[in-house]
Formats: structure tokens, C-alpha cells, sequence
């Protein structure tokens, strides 16, 4: 099994490329199932998670060639609308082929979802909005089975009791295909999902409120789409603010390309806060470190607001900070696994509920440390960076599923990171 060897106290500096966001392309491949026609996507990002759902159209009898950021997806030929548990139980966003393959196909099972164990994320409002639509949905032996009616999917007014981004996407999916107008209220506000609509947008489908919290639909009554242009994957803006943290935790001056400042304004306004200074261009962002940073205070919400994808890796920085700093988690119930192995590396985090105090220490000190969960992982790294000694952290396949080549990068910046197998 592979693992992460870091010696802590390298200065970092130059630039890197953000990949493509991982979070933008799994809806985006599981969009192509809306179309008999092929579809080219760029700009992927190499991650496990995404190799996995494009294995998943192959196994529903799509086609597929995938070559370094390129994929040339052909689903014309799918015989199946199947997505089996040995697939879906590997990546939780599986559950994002439920809706393209109902409206397409009237049909589907598909596998009960797996991923990171971060908390409950449920799907019943996917299920609610599609049995909207006029779907029939079973749960048995582990797979939701669903069935459109007779002559497909309909519109429908849905009205989301909470934000939901799958739930979001896997309808904006649905709808595409349905009968009618699907009005979405309460909709999820992601860029991940303004890149669906728009990808949508751009096969003749009407959407109004593209990137609000109101979306409407005019689907195309079981007519498959066509996408005549390449969808370009827009950049990860968690990978971003993933490398602006690493420049930050080590007083550093680093630029990012390839990079979208709108998608991270909550992260840069933290950042700022807590003492950096940024030279913001078009698709680059240079920052400037401080010697030492500020405390920092901070709640996570949903997009505009700060996400919880980022609350490890700012957890990691207020280690380092002067004084004490508080992160309260609101989304989900269980992401503070990584709060045990920073203390492991001399870090003074306490847990109250959803609430963590991170108070200053003078230094960190490199230790064997056990990745939990995609974010987690990349917390324990970017506290390595800084650690005094050597710091193994082990369960890298976690950082697989979301990072593209992250050691590759931190060591074009100055990082002394390589990776070993036991």
C-alpha cells in the first residue's frame, strides 16, 4: 500500500497548474448518458474517482476512450441501466447516473451509494424529486429500483426542504429529458452545477437561473441531446484552495494557474483574514504569505459560503496561528476524524459537538499519521509540511480519489514529499 513521506520545513515557491474539478466532471460524465450521440470532455482530472464512473459507462455498455485529461464518450451503444454495487460502493457519486439513466431509458437500478465516511448524506431527496417527476421508486436488495411512467418523465415544481447538490444535479439530469417545465426551488448554487446547466444549455435545452437558487427546465420529452462542442472541465476550486493553504502554513510566495477566483472567494477571505495578501489575474492567483498568521474563525455552508471540503485544510493552517482559532462544522456530522491525528503531530485541537478550539503551538513534530477521508488527508499533509522530522501518512488511496499528482506538485514547488510502498 502506498504512503506519503514528508520532511517538514521546506519553503515553498514558483507555480503550478490546477487540475479540472473533480466535483464539476463526475456530473458532467454522468450527463453524457443524456445523449446518444458522442460527447469529448477535457481538462479531466487524473483521480481515481473519475477512471471509476467512466468504468461504470462501460459497464453499462458504453464506450470509452480515455487518454490523460481527454474523454471521448460514446453511450449510443448502453444495453444496460444497471450500475452494480461492486462500482457504486466504491464512489458515492454513482448515484448521479439515477436520473440521466430514468429519463433516458424510463428505467433503472441503481446500487444504494458509498464513499467517504464523513457523515449521513442521504438520498431520499433525489428520490423525492424524481417520484415528483412521476417516477415509481422501490428500495430492495440494496439497489433503488426506479420506473418512469408511461411516456416518460414529467415536469414538476420541486421544492428542496434542504440544499442538496446531488439532489440538484441527479434533477437538473432528469429533467433535461422530462415532459414539460421542472421549476427547482431551492436549488443548489455550485459552480459545479452552473457548469451542468450551461453543458445542458448548450444541447438546445431552455434553463433560466442558471448559478441561483431557482432553476427552471424545459425538457426536451425523451428527445436525447446532442453536444456538439468539447465541455471543458472548469478548475478545482478545492484543489486551489488546498495549495493556497500549503503556501500559507509555510510563509510562503506561490502562484496558482489555470484558476478561477470567483469559485474561491470564501477561502481567499479567510486567507486574508488570517494575515495573506494575494496579486489576483484573469486564471492566476500569486500568493504572499506572513510570517505568522492570524486566528482565524470560521463556519461552513453552502456555496457562496465557506465549504466544508476545505474546513481540514484551514483546521491544519490555525495550528500555526498566534492565537486560538474556532471551526464549527454544520454539514455534516462526522468530519472531524482528522482532529486525532494533527494532535498526533503535536497539534492542540479540541472537540466540543460540532465545534473545534485549535489553539496555537510553538511546533509541530513529524509522525506516522492515518488518513480518514479525502480532505482529511490532505489536512495531515499540509501539516507535514511544517512538522519538525519525518511524517509518514499512511491511506493515501483517500488523497487518490480527489488529488491530481498532489506530491508531484507540492515537489515542483519545493515540498520534500515522495511517495513509497510498504
Amino acid at each position: 500500500m502506498d504512503y506519503l513521506q514528508i520532511t517538514g520545513g521546506a519553503k515553498l515557491s514558483g507555480a503550478i497548474d490546477i487540475s479540472g474539478a473533480k466535483n464539476s466532471a463526475l456530473p458532467v460524465i454522468a450527463a453524457t448518458i443524456l445523449s446518444d450521440q458522442p460527447v469529448t470532455l477535457t481538462n479531466l482530472p487524473n483521480v481515481v474517482d473519475i477512471r471509476t464512473l467512466l468504468k461504470l459507462l462501460t459497464i453499462l455498455g458504453g464506450e470509452v476512450e480515455h487518454e490523460a485529461e481527454t474523454a471521448k464518450i460514446n453511450n449510443a451503444t448502453m444495453n444496460s441501466t444497471k450500475a452494480v454495487y461492486e462500482i457504486v460502493s466504491k464512489m458515492r457519486a454513482s448515484i448521479l447516473v439515477l436520473g440521466p439513466l430514468l429519463a433516458r431509458f424510463g428505467e433503472c437500478e441503481v446500487s444504494l451509494p458509498g464513499g467517504c465516511a464523513i457523515g449521513q448524506r442521504p438520498i431520499d431527496l433525489h428520490l423525492k424529486a424524481l417520484e415528483a417527476m412521476g417516477a415509481k421508486i422501490e428500495i430492495k436488495g440494496g439497489y433503488v429500483r426506479a420506473e418512469a411512467p408511461e411516456g416518460g418523465l414529467h415536469g414538476a415544481k420541486i421544492v428542496f426542504d434542504k440544499i442538496t447538490v446531488g439532489g440538484t444535479e441527479n434533477t437538473v439530469m432528469a429533467a433535461a429529458l422530462a415532459h414539460g417545465k421542472t421549476t427547482i426551488v431551492n436549488a443548489a448554487k455550485e459552480p459545479e452545477i452552473t457548469q451542468l446547466c450551461e453543458m445542458i444549455a448548450s444541447a438546445d435545452v431552455k434553463i433560466e437561473g442558471i448559478g441561483s437558487s431557482e432553476i427552471t427546465i424545459e425538457g426536451t420529452g425523451g428527445k436525447p441531446l446532442i453536444f456538439n462542442e468539447p465541455i471543458e472541465i472548469i478548475p478545482d476550486r478545492i484543489e486551489a484552495g488546498t495549495y493556497l493553504c500549503a503556501a500559507a502554513i509555510t510563509g510562503s510566495t506561490v502562484t496558482l494557474n489555470k484558476v478561477d477566483a470567483e469559485h474561491i472567494n470564501a477561502s481567499l477571505a479567510k486567507l486574508e483574514s488570517m494575515g495573506c495578501r494575494f496579486d489576483i489575474a484573469e486564471n492566476a492567483i500569486t500568493i504572499h504569505s506572513p510570517d505568522r498568521l492570524r486566528p482565524v474563525n470560521i463556519i461552513t455552508t453552502e456555496y457562496p459560503g465557506f465549504p466544508t471540503d476545505m474546513q481540514a485544510q484551514f483546521m491544519a493552517l490555525a495550528t500555526m496561528a498566534i492565537g486560538e482559532s474556532i471551526i464549527e462544522e454544520r454539514l455534516f456530522e462526522n468530519r472531524f476524524m482528522h482532529v486525532s491525528e494533527l494532535n498526533r503531530l503535536g497539534a492542540d485541537i479540541w472537540l466540543k459537538g460540532n465545534i473545534a478550539a485549535v489553539r496555537p503551538v510553538a511546533q509541530l513534530f513529524g509522525a506516522d499519521v492515518m488518513a480518514t477521508d479525502l480532505r482529511a488527508s490532505s489536512a495531515l499533509v499540509l501539516a507535514a509540511l511544517v512538522a519538525k522530522g519525518v511524517t509518514n501518512v499512511r491511506r493515501i488511496y483517500h488523497l487518490d480519489r480527489g488529488y491530481d499528482n498532489l506530491e508531484g506538485k507540492l515537489s515542483q514547488l519545493g515540498a520534500k514529499i515522495e511517495r513509497l510502498r510498504e
